[in-house]
């Protein structure tokens, strides 16, 4: 009988065996950390979103310090709607840490980020209050564009990282609001597998105020920023998965939060 026990509780202690997770977050929900992918390694991520749609990105690293990517976007992949992709092109994402993270001062990471969320409505129009027609040259969400982030980290009780950043859009500016935004957020170990993802990005420069145009079935911000939050598992060393709920605080006309699925494998080279 105590054979047993003895037997019962290692294989307990394996099936709840924790997996840690094989690098630091580069993104949170969507907004970037100042994590880099390791030198020699890479990781495909596949994000799932509304409307049967899909976002593919590829990340190496080239050092520790200096990581490259491209993405592209396809929409209605799944379901019975014809699929479109969002450009010809593929979007452009350069990571490169300036500072590392010491004892007392956070990482700093500058970089450019050219995705971003939602359809590109590239031919798509408004009209001002004015009559004025502009070509919108945008996605639903802009892209970060250039951006500088900071990101410090501290053991408490697993994990604790806060990121802070900036960004300026580069060509999503047709509508006039061209602001400096401002993003922040956290990820949480809950333990060596789980950890928690809150962030919130204050839209600055999409803020302007809906009353001036016409803008149909098109849907953007309000001017409240979005407030997002997730969910990652370290399924294995090499995989992870994550589910995301975006505009929590309902930013857009969305009668209901938005949810995500995003898959990561990442691998050496």
């Amino acid at each position: 009988m105590g054979r047993f026990l003895i037997l019962l509780t290692i294989i307990c202690n394996i099936g709840l065996a924790q997996i840690e997770q094989p690098y630091p977050p580069l993104n949170l929900v969507t907004i970037p950390t100042a994590g880099t992918l390791p030198r020699g390694s890479f990781t495909l991520e596949t994000l799932l979103i509304n409307n049967g749609g899909v976002v593919p990105r590829l990340s190496v690293g080239f050092t520790d310090n200096f990581s490259f990517g491209v993405s592209f976007g396809v929409q209605n992949l799944i379901g019975e709607n014809k699929p479109s992709i969002n450009k010809t092109t593929p979007e452009v994402q350069i990571k490169y840490r300036v500072f590392d993270e010491s004892e007392k001062m956070p990482a700093l990471v500058c970089g450019l980020d050219t995705q971003g969320r939602g359809i590109f409505h590239g031919i798509d129009s408004i009209t001002s209050i004015n009559h004025t027609t502009i070509t919108l040259n945008r996605y639903d969400q802009k892209a970060w564009g250039m951006y500088l982030v900071f990101s410090k980290n501290w053991n408490l009780l697993g994990n604790l990282g806060l990121h802070t950043g900036m960004n300026k859009s580069l060509s999503e500016n047709d509508d006039g609001d061209n602001d400096i935004n401002l993003f922040f957020g956290f990820d949480k170990e809950l333990n060596r597998s789980f950890s928690l993802l809150v962030e919130y990005d204050a839209a600055l420069n999409d803020n302007l105020e809906q009353n001036n145009y016409r803008f149909d079935d098109i849907t953007f911000g309000k001017g409240k920023g979005y407030l997002n939050a997730g969910i990652r598992w370290a399924m294995s060393s090499n995989l992870m998965l994550e589910i995301n709920f975006n505009d929590i605080n309902q930013n857009t006309n969305s009668e209901y939060t938005n949810r995500e699925i995003k898959v990561m494998y990442s691998e050496s080279f």
